[in-house]
């Protein structure tokens, strides 16, 4: 079923919002060929672009004029275009054209607005994990935690998989994590911080159904030691030397038994955040696990027998 536009008075608010707040907005590329929520940003060459409030003007007209936007964005020229934002929390997207004015780039906000469809992505995971107790406030957790879909997890992370316009960013986070390792002595061998470089360096901007809710953590980085979630939630707080209880569910191909759960006690041992706090980066240690799940924690993600 379609998603139905916003009706007319909703779309007169959402232009007013626009016009009084300058809104961030994301421009994607489309096929016109396709409905209007599919984007075409993994087989394009062009990916999503992030507009600032300071890189779009709103006019009364229903226009949008881009004020010094980033050069990317040239790429979208004289194409079709979906654009994405918030309102209220709310996600909404328009379909428009980019088109190049006297007065610079711009684009006309069409009468059909909608709202982005609010779809849960089912995917069957080899691996995830369950953050489901907090020991120091005894109570229940239940946060859910997923592979993240930019790293490879039970292999060593590589410094090349992070995309040669974040490398810079991540060398100067890498160098102040490195640094603090030397004195505080509890980062191993460290091999964990470029997982952590590469997802603080990372900007997600996609536009969601609803704003700031709480996704599943991100798992970054396991071994038969250690464990490093990522989130973007602003409302999920640890501190270090706190202790959690987890679950660690790995699906097994073979034989009679389809999967196996570990269940451990892990204590935040680093914290690590971005230059605006919007990402952070948890690394738990294990305080208590069996020797059995070591032995097959250390074979999984190393591919070396535990001796």
């Amino acid at each position: 079923m379609n998603n139905e536009p916003l009706t007319k008075i909703e779309h007169a608010l959402v232009i007013q919002y626009l016009i009084d707040g300058n809104v961030p907005v994301t421009v994607s590329s489309i096929n016109s060929q396709d409905n209007d929520d599919v984007v075409h940003s993994v087989g394009s060459a062009i990916f999503p672009i992030a507009l600032r409030a300071e890189h779009i003007k709103v006019v009364k007209d229903g226009i949008i004029y881009l004020i010094n936007p980033p050069q990317s964005i040239s790429g979208f020229e004289n194409k079709d275009v979906k654009v994405e934002f918030y309102f209220n929390k709310v996600g909404l997207f328009f379909t428009t054209h980019l088109n190049n004015s006297d007065k610079g780039l711009c684009f006309s906000i069409p009468q059909d607005i909608y709202r982005i469809k609010d779809v849960e992505e089912i995917v069957n995971y080899d691996f995830h994990a369950l953050l489901y107790f907090d020991c120091n406030g005894k109570k229940d957790l239940k946060t859910k935690c997923i592979p993240w879909n930019k790293n490879e997890l039970f292999a060593r992370p590589v410094w090349k998989n992070i995309p040669l316009e974040s490398q810079k960013k991540a060398k100067e986070y890498l160098e102040i994590f490195v640094e603090r390792a030397k004195l505080e002595k509890n980062a191993g061998n460290g091999i964990q911080l470029i997982s952590v470089c590469h997802y603080l360096t990372q900007e997600d901007i996609k536009i969601k159904a609803i704003q700031d809710r709480i996704n599943p953590l991100s798992v970054l980085y396991i071994d038969h030691e250690r464990i490093v979630l990522g989130s973007d939630n602003k409302d999920l707080k640890f501190e270090k030397g706190n202790e959690y209880a987890l679950k660690l569910s790995f699906n097994i191909a073979q034989g009679p038994i389809t999967s196996r759960d570990i269940f451990v006690v892990c204590f935040v041992n680093n914290i690590y955040k971005n230059d605006d706090e919007s990402k952070t980066c948890i690394d738990f240690v294990y305080s208590s696990v069996q020797e059995e799940d070591i032995r097959y924690l250390y074979e999984k993600t190393t591919k070396n027998l535990f001796i």
